[in-house]
């Protein structure tokens, strides 16, 4: 089941946290995120899964920043989640996806027991202009059947920042 917008704001406090919290972007099930002005770009264009990929930051102007299609750039939101007993779960908005612009390639699935930002992984089929500060997804959340553990260990777990991909840890433990 998903929780009703309602049920998110009944929540707030025990099982979710979301800081800052607005009514204003509670939608009737899922609860609106807003972009952060800060992006991170790969420096190169090949990136190998073995190793720390490098990255840079950009920032998004109050004017707009054009990002060019083909090319990922990782975002964070502005909203500091935390989630209990819940699965939290991240969706771009159809305004933003109807103008070309792809919020998670992939990662849209969180644990529960998950706390940080939400790094986006964003991608453009073709120029856009976009702005810092934005209603560019939105986090809903389905509760869960089952014991289950709590998620707190992870290499996202309570970050303070946009994070790359820090896959090449897992092969650094590995005997590859």
């Amino acid at each position: 089941m998903i929780l009703s917008g309602k049920e998110i704001e009944k929540n707030l406090g025990t099982d979710l946290s979301i800081e800052p919290f607005d009514a204003k972007q509670l939608n009737p099930n899922s609860y609106n995120l807003k972009l952060h002005e800060e992006l991170l770009v790969y420096d190169n264009t090949i990136l190998d899964m073995k190793m720390e990929n490098k990255a840079s930051m950009i920032r998004i102007p109050k004017s707009g920043l054009l990002l060019e299609p083909n090319k990922l750039y990782l975002g964070r939101t502005v909203e500091y989640t935390k989630t209990y007993n819940y699965v939290p779960m991240l969706e771009g908005r159809s305004s933003i996806g109807r103008l070309g612009m792809f919020i998670h390639v992939t990662a849209g699935f969180g644990d529960v027991g998950f706390e940080g930002y939400w790094t986006l992984e964003i991608f453009v089929i073709q120029p856009l202009i976009i702005y810092p500060n934005i209603d560019v997804c939105q986090l809903y959340y389905h509760t869960i059947e089952g014991e289950f553990e709590t998620y707190s260990s992870g290499k996202y777990q309570k970050n303070d920042s946009i994070q790359p991909s820090y896959l090449f840890k897992d092969f650094e433990n590995d005997n590859w």
